[in-house]
């Protein structure tokens, strides 16, 4: 066996097609492009055609719970657009953007991985075409121009600074930010008052982003961005700031998706960032009627487990944008089942036929919950080298005996060749047409605690839902607001169905508790944080950002 080269060295190797080419597949024309030298361009929203979307085959990857690591849903979804295209399909991809954050925490690199990914990979991972900067300067104007008014002798809104609840954010795990005290040190400096930082990804902006249809719905969505009270305890958006105009222009060109290529050079389209945990966790609308207008079988992801990126993907996005999913993906590893069954962390990779057995409890658990929506899913397991037969036995047998094929997936070691039962098993599933989706539940005939009873109990598999009694206080505002008949995007833990990140596999008599809730009435839905659940994450104590670096030749290593 030879050497195993790593991701970063995979993609470094590759040779690249001119990004004119690539487009040239999906029958763009160059004029069309903004191109980002030769390997990226961005493309224009009028590529988006709605009669094409209707046609298209939409294809959701999503996974079990995951292990810390996560299990590979990217390099999944790219190995699958490789698998489609191999069988004679024209397919392409669409993901979200990766966070610096994750990159220099944890992760190293969010582009796929091996002989399935996404490149130029290097830049895609350190700051790409300038999306998340764009979307954090909008984001920290409005925080400028909001602490200016409450200092403003001529055009005061009278806002009470205690009521504030947009705070600033940043694209880096850094938790000493989390809660902060602003203004001090004098007149000249502003009002003091208690402020924090958010992560970039789960800014309201960068939802307002990716639930927005055009320009014109961009800068309705961003007027509508909830402020806080007056002292007279009048609610206060962003529209009456003034300041809509100059965010949109920060957003003009992040608004446009991002085109890049696979390894095997077919067409990929890369926009927005949200987390799954802490946000929706899904790519653009934009971005995926795009592809849906441009290709027949577009295949997309979702962060963290089903329970999270792939409900709100199912309950937010495709309920906002009309979109009707034809499968979904579920990617499964035996190392995440050994983890579920009871394995320490130590022992993800030693092999152990009892422990998975055990752990398919948290993937027939997932499979329940996407039948739910009207969809049967097809399992892929994605493969690792410590996998042995008789696990990988288990997995087949025990999803064939809930009617559902399981794959294996080698997309990691052998790029589009590893994959292409995976996609005859995704095609036969879209040509069933057994494909019904709807939403879990309406937005407009369910109030607040009925859509999180639904999810939490339907999805999680909790008894209750327990509100604290700040979170009682902000129910109030809600209703008091009208917003009563937003839909919900839970901030939940990725490591549980439960909100607490130490109960793994398919946890059984629980409660989850709502620490309070926040206003995205831009975006369009309120969010419950369950739990300890933080939206500024912090480092690990060894961070990924330890083992990188850059040689006087330009040449990077330590992404991963």
């Amino acid at each position: 066996m030879g050497e195993v080269k790593s991701d970063l060295e995979i993609a470094q190797a590759a040779q690249l097609d001119h990004i004119r080419t690539i487009a040239s597949k999906l029958g763009v024309n160059e004029d069309d492009m903004e191109m980002y030298g030769k390997y990226k361009a961005k493309l224009p929203l009028n590529l988006i055609d709605d009669a094409k979307v209707d046609k298209s085959n939409l294809i959701l990857v999503t996974a079990l719970t995951p292990t810390p690591a996560g299990e590979g849903k990217t390099t999944v979804t790219i190995g699958l657009t490789e698998g489609l295209n191999k069988i004679g399909k024209q397919a392409m991809a669409v993901l979200r953007e990766p966070s610096l954050g994750p990159v220099f925490g944890i992760k190293g690199g969010a582009a796929g991985g091996g002989y399935s990914q996404v490149i130029p990979m290097e830049d895609i991972n350190l700051h790409f075409t300038g999306d998340f900067n764009a979307i954090e300067k909008a984001n920290n104007l409005l925080s400028a121009v909001i602490d200016n008014n409450l200092q403003s002798k001529t055009r005061n809104l009278g806002i009470d600074g205690r009521t504030i609840k947009w705070k600033r954010v940043i694209d880096m795990n850094d938790r000493a930010l989390r809660d902060i005290t602003i203004g001090l040190g004098g007149l000249a400096n502003g009002i003091p008052r208690q402020d924090g930082f958010n992560i970039t990804a789960a800014s309201e902006i960068m939802a307002i982003l990716c639930m927005s249809k055009d320009i014109s719905d961009l800068k309705d969505k961003l007027g509508k961005i909830y402020i806080g009270l007056t002292f007279d305890k009048r609610p206060v958006y962003a529209k009456e700031l003034n300041c809509v105009g100059a965010m949109a222009l920060l957003l003009k060109d992040a608004i446009k998706p991002n085109l890049v290529q696979t390894l095997e050079h077919n067409p990929v389209l890369i926009h927005g960032g949200p987390f799954a945990n802490i946000a929706q966790g899904t790519n653009s609308i934009i971005a995926t009627k795009m592809g849906m207008s441009l290709s027949d079988f577009v295949v997309t992801e979702a962060g963290f487990g089903a329970d999270l990126g792939a409900e709100k993907f199912l309950d937010l996005k495709c309920a906002h944008a009309g979109l009707k999913p034809k499968t979904v993906v579920i990617v499964a590893t035996v190392r995440a089942l050994r983890h579920h069954g009871g394995a320490p962390k130590e022992e993800y990779n030693t092999p152990n036929t009892e422990r998975v057995t055990k752990g398919m409890a948290n993937l027939e658990k997932h499979i329940e919950n996407i039948k739910k929506f009207g969809l049967n899913p097809v399992v892929a397991i994605n493969n690792f080298i410590s996998d042995t037969d008789d696990e990988i036995q288990i997995i087949k047998a025990k999803c064939a005996a809930v009617g559902v094929k399981a794959i294996l997936s080698e997309g990691w070691a052998k790029g589009g060749e590893g994959t292409k039962e995976l996609a005859e098993a995704v095609v036969a599933e879209i040509e069933s047409g057994s494909a019904n989706f709807k939403p879990l539940y309406d937005w407009a005939t369910t109030n607040v605690i009925e859509k999180m009873d639904i999810i939490a109990k339907q999805i999680y598999g909790a008894d209750n839902v327990i509100l604290s009694k700040k979170a009682q206080t902000d129910l109030k505002r809600i209703q008091n607001l009208g917003m009563d008949n937003l839909p919900i995007c839970m901030a939940k833990t990725q490591n549980s169905f439960s909100d607490n990140p130490k109960v793994f596999g398919r946890p059984t008599g629980f409660d989850v508790n709502v620490r309070e809730f926040e206003i995205a009435a831009g975006a369009g839905f309120i969010v419950p944080i369950l739990g300890p659940m933080m939206r500024m994450p912090g480092l690990p104590a060894i961070p990924a950002s330890e083992g990188m670096d850059i040689d006087e030749n330009g040449v990077i290593t330590g992404l991963s």
